[in-house]
């Protein structure tokens, strides 16, 4: 290792559900800097959720990141000019930061109208274990699980 190992700072909740990983969400969401219009998305997407579940919006949010989160992936490694897909399992911090891109991602890439739509009903999805971000995970797993003979090469 050549440099320091970074710093990990750490983040406040945010101002409605006093919440670190709805803070971490809504950051990773923002774009250019503009925090209030996605704030106004995150916000809007939980309250169509409850409107729509009859349930409270930040609980569908946490099951939804529960639901999504990989307990092991594949990590490439050399081994003798050959490279194998080693399974190995996936820290608790990591997770969370592949839930949270994932059901980003495949919120952004639905067809719904407005952003507010598309993350509400991926979170709904992603907490009734269907949607694209839940079967990312799901492929991730099966992906690990057929490369179960390499996981000797894990370091």
């Amino acid at each position: 290792m050549r440099r320091r190992r970074a710093i990990k700072r750490d983040v406040l909740g945010d101002p409605i559900y006093n919440n670190k990983v709805v803070t971490k969400f809504i950051n990773k969401m923002m774009y250019d800097g503009k925090k209030s219009v996605v704030e106004k998305i995150m916000y809007d997407s939980l309250k169509k959720i409850e409107e729509k579940t009859n349930e409270k919006g930040i609980d569908i949010f946490i099951k939804a990141l529960e639901n999504v989160k990989p307990l092991v992936e594949v990590r490439s490694r050399r081994v003798g000019g050959a490279t194998y897909q080693v399974p190995v399992e996936v820290r608790t911090e990591r997770q969370q930061s592949l839930s949270i891109r994932w059901i980003l991602e495949y919120a952004r890439k639905r067809n719904e109208r407005t952003m507010i739509d598309r993350l509400a009903n991926e979170l709904i999805d992603a907490a009734n274990e269907k949607g694209s971000a839940f079967k990312k995970k799901e492929d991730v797993h099966k992906m690990a699980e057929a490369n179960k003979a390499f996981a000797h090469y894990r370091w």
